[in-house]
Parts: structure tokens; C-alpha cells; sequence
């Protein structure tokens, strides 16, 4: 399956150059059928994103709820692995924090250009929603618990339904066996379902791709491109600074040195880079966590697994700065509220995407924080194309994290490495 998407994600970048290149020609010498061909040009960008919107509501939640089960269940496998979920807690709330200031801080540095993120815009279909105006604190605190969890559902009112989906996952965790594991594998089941769904309807990504970015093509010309190389570097750049921060996590509480540390994750982040999977990387974390960072082998097969299960650091960090990104692309000023109900969307929806490839998790973890921001969805597809760059960042910054955190944890039965 891996495979498979891999070789999706070239074809899918393939066919974002070929509709840039389509719609730049088309602008100068003119397109077949003129408006009548753009017009299904169009249609059939639109026809593939709404297959895709169509499944983030039943998968955010079925995912949220199985996750919660999930976290539950590891709770009380004893005292190390609450430790591990405690820190896994505490670094994914401070690597939120972190993604706002650095996705904020980075186009404050390096500002999207103007005329090309305009001309980028122009050639996307227009939001049906007028979800981009900024709503006052007193009204994210209100969209905090729905009064209707089906009209929230209908309205895409997200944040309320995450958190209902939050409340729903560990109320079942109360509940005795007899009932709890049915409802549990009737979760996991959608889960899986949708994931099937969501498959099926990645197939036609270099279709739907094709068609979306021919449309930008004809409007933008070669201008996207830049603005999309521009997206790629601030995207990375936040997860390569959250890697970075890993180093003196590990130092000063894991007690490492930086060279002991270093020489410990380098070959996991080679694997990592070739696979783009932490799990293919897992057996080489056990490895260095054993014989480079002195973690005994019972905790590093305790914790470690846990943390590829549960844990992605860097799955806020990047989903944020692509809202935030968007944000600024399309020139909103999101307000306060908005920004800490997309705040508080990155962190639970990190807890249901972990362990879902990189092109369903895409839209699984991204599409909620933007509707929680109140960032229209229309430029996901295109950053879909692309997505195989930073994603492999991601990777990268997940072992990082899960080696850190693996230290850290083991702290008070490991001896320092040298």
C-alpha cells in the first residue's frame, strides 16, 4: 500500500505541472470550447474535492473516538506508559505553541508575494461558505460544546464536534467490556470504511489535480508555481525548526549529550527520509535507543512502539502552518478564538490521524483545522501535489521526536550515553 502511494504522490505532482503547464498554455493560445470547457474543467475539480469533503466528518470522529479507546487502554498498562502518554501530552501542547509561532514568524520573515498568491487565488474555485470572517472569543467559546451535534455536523461547526467526539471516546472507556469493545469496533470499522473511501477517491487525485490546477494555470500561469515553492519552504522550514528543538529537548531532559544524541538519530531519520514511515523506521529506533542512548530494552519495546501508535510531534506543527498559510493566502485575519479552536483541533485530531498514510492524513487532519479557523478548503488539493516534500520533514521530525521522548521517559533506569 505504501508503494502504491508513493508512486500516487508522483503522479499526483506530475499532474499538478502538466494543468499548470495546460492552463499557462491554454491562457496564451487560447482552450477548445472556451468557457464550455472550462466550465467542466472546472466542474470536475469541484466533483473530486467534494468526494473528499464528504468524508471528514464520519472519519474525524470515528478516529477520535478509537484513539481515545486507544490512549485509554495504554493508561493502564502501568506506570511507564502513563509517563510516555504524560510526555506525549506535554510535548504535543508545546509543539502547537511553537507551530503558531513559527508559522506566524516565518511569513512575517518571508511574506507571501502578492501578485503571485493573487493570481494563485483567482484561478481556484470561489468558497461556497462565507467562512473566512473572524469571530469574536465569546463566540469560539459557545461552538466549544453544540447545542446540536448533528446540526454541528451538518454545519462543519467542527471544534464542537471534536470535542464531543472527545467526551463520547472516553465516556466508552467507563463503560464495562460487554459494551465498550462493540461500539469501539463499530468505530474502527467507519474508521476503516472511510479510509476505504477516501483510497478510492485518491485513484482520481491526478484527475482531480489536473483539472483544479489546469484552472489555476489559466488564471495564474507560471506564478503558481512559485507560490507553491514558497508554501513548500515555510511548511518545511517549521518542521525542520521543530526538529531542531528535539536536540536540547533531549539534553536537558533526557540528560544526553548533543554528539551521544546525534550519532543515536541519524540512522533512523536516513530510514525515515527513504520510507517516509516511522514505522518502517521502528525497528532501527529500538536499535540506537538501546545500544547509543542507553534505554533498556524492555522500555525502549514499551515506549517506543507507543510513541509510533500515539504520538506525532510534528503533526500539529506542519497542519497549522498550512492553515496559517492559507490564511494568509487567502487574507483573512483569523481572531483569537479562532486561532485556539484551531489550536485546540490540531491537538486532538493528531491523537485520530497518527499512523494513516501521508495523503489520507492530509485532508483527515488538515480540513478540520481549517474549518475551525474559518479558512476555506479550496486550496488543499493543489497542496495535496506537493505534499510529498514536507512530508517527508514530517518523518524526519517524528523519530526525532520519538527517540526524545523515548530518552526522556526512560530517565531514572538508563545509564548516559558517552
Amino acid at each position: 500500500m505504501r508503494a502504491l502511494l508513493s508512486s500516487l504522490s508522483v503522479r499526483v505532482l506530475a499532474a499538478l505541472a502538466l494543468g499548470l503547464a495546460a492552463g499557462a498554455a491554454a491562457e496564451v493560445w487560447g482552450i477548445p470550447g472556451g468557457t464550455g470547457t472550462t466550465g467542466m474543467i472546472d466542474a470536475v475539480g469541484n466533483l473530486w474535492l467534494n468526494a473528499l469533503r464528504m468524508t471528514i466528518v464520519p472519519l474525524v470522529f470515528a478516529l477520535l473516538v478509537v484513539g481515545i479507546a486507544s490512549i485509554s487502554d495504554a493508561a493502564h498498562t502501568g506506570r511507564l506508559a502513563r509517563r510516555a502518554l504524560i510526555w506525549f501530552g506535554v510535548l504535543i501542547s508545546a509543539a502547537t505553541v511553537y507551530a503558531v509561532l513559527a508559522a506566524y514568524g516565518l511569513l512575517a520573515l518571508w511574506p507571501i508575494d502578492a501578485e503571485g498568491g493573487a493570481r494563485l487565488l483567482a484561478g481556484i474555485p470561489p468558497s461556497p461558505d462565507n467562512i473566512g470572517a473572524a469571530a469574536p472569543f465569546s463566540e469560539f467559546v459557545k461552538t466549544i460544546a453544540p447545542a446540536n451535534v448533528v446540526r454541528a455536523a451538518a454545519e462543519d461547526a467542527i471544534l464542537g464536534l471534536v470535542v464531543f467526539a472527545v467526551f463520547f471516546g472516553f465516556a466508552l472507556t467507563r463503560l464495562p467490556d460487554r459494551l465498550k469493545l462493540p461500539l469501539v469496533t463499530l468505530f474502527e470499522a467507519v474508521s476503516e470504511a472511510m479510509i476505504v473511501v477516501v483510497r478510492w477517491v485518491l485513484l482520481a487525485a491526478p484527475v482531480g489535480v489536473f483539472a483544479l490546477a489546469m484552472g489555476v494555470g489559466l488564471t495564474a500561469g507560471v506564478a503558481a508555481a512559485g507560490t507553491l515553492a514558497h508554501y513548500v519552504a515555510i511548511v518545511s522550514l517549521s518542521v525542520i525548526g521543530m526538529t531542531l528543538l528535539c536536540y536540547p529537548l533531549a539534553m536537558v531532559f533526557g540528560r544526553v549529550g548533543l554528539a551521544g544524541f546525534a550519532r543515536a538519530v541519524a540512522p533512523a531519520q536516513v530510514v525515515a527520509v527513504s520510507t517516509q514511515s516511522s514505522l518502517a523506521s521502528l525497528p532501527v529506533m529500538v536499535e540506537r535507543a538501546v545500544d547509543d542512548l542507553g534505554v533498556t530494552r524492555p522500555t525502549a519495546g514499551l515506549v517506543l512502539p507507543l510513541a509510533v501508535a500515539l504520538f506525532r510531534m510534528t503533526s500539529p506543527v506542519a497542519n497549522l502552518a498550512v492553515v496559517i498559510y492559507c490564511a494568509h493566502l487567502f487574507g483573512l485575519e483569523p481572531s483569537l478564538g479562532q486561532i485556539g479552536a484551531a489550536m485546540l483541533t490540531a491537538i486532538l485530531i493528531s491523537i485520530g490521524s497518527v499512523g494513516l498514510p501521508g495523503q489520507i492524513s492530509f485532508f483527515a487532519s488538515i480540513a478540520p483545522i481549517c474549518i475551525a479557523m474559518g479558512v476555506p478548503l479550496e486550496m488543499l488539493p493543489l497542496l495535496l501535489a506537493v505534499e510529498v516534500i514536507p512530508d517527508i520533514f514530517r518523518t524526519v521530525g517524528n523519530v526525532t521526536a520519538d527517540l526524545t521522548v523515548t530518552r526522556i521517559v526512560s530517565q531514572g533506569e538508563a545509564t548516559t550515553p558517552t
